[in-house]
This record gives C-alpha cells, structure tokens and sequence, in this order.
C-alpha cells in the first residue's frame, strides 16, 4: 500500500495565495481561512473537505481510496 501523505498545499481561488498545510487523519476539515485574505474556503460540490477542492493533494481516506466522512 502506497504511504499517506499528509502535507498539502491550499491555494485560494480568491487571492492565489499558497500555504502548506498538515491534513487531518481523523476528521474533514470542511472550511479553511486563507491567511492572505481571509476568505473562507468550502469544499466545491462534491468534493469532502477542503483538501480536495484546493490542495495539492487530496486528502488521505481519499488517498486511501476510502469513503471520507460519509
């Protein structure tokens, strides 16, 4: 089985602005400030959490290939 990887970078779809982030292993997360300009990120429709709308890497049940916070 593939390791998980549990930093991922957010860019927001407002300002641009990057941050790295640890992803939680035990819950979604399902909103995320932008430290640049504050707005507050969702997860598009569809996706679980914010990790898989805007990161560089979905999150890890994703990963996994697991059901996330169903």
């Amino acid at each position: 089985m593939k390791a998980v990887v549990l930093q991922s970078v957010l860019t927001c779809p407002h300002c641009g602005h990057a941050q790295q982030e640890t992803m939680p292993t035990d819950a979604c997360q399902f909103f995320y400030e932008c430290t640049a300009c504050h707005a507050l990120l969702r997860p598009k429709p569809g996706d679980c959490c914010v990790f898989c709308s805007f990161g560089s890497v979905p999150c890890p049940p994703i990963q996994q290939q697991r059901e996330c916070c169903g």
